[in-house]
């Protein structure tokens, strides 16, 4: 699944959300793009569990359009 995050502008903040999503796969593979404010996650968790983990730690995510 694809997630854009607003306000993830830097490594930092891909840190942040990587670690979130983690925290409820740990086996989750993540590939975060700071520039284009998007996240790439495979994972067995529910979108729901991610969102509200992401919201958590202050960078709520939203679908990402498909392109």
């Amino acid at each position: 699944m694809e997630l854009r995050i607003e306000n993830m502008t830097c490594g930092g903040c891909a840190r942040s959300v990587t670690k979130a999503i983690q925290s409820v796969d740990p086996d989750a593979r993540v590939e975060t793009d700071p520039t284009a404010r998007t996240v790439k996650v495979e994972t067995t968790a529910p979108l729901e569990a991610l969102q509200q983990v992401l919201e958590d730690a202050g960078y709520p995510a939203a679908s990402a359009p498909k392109r």
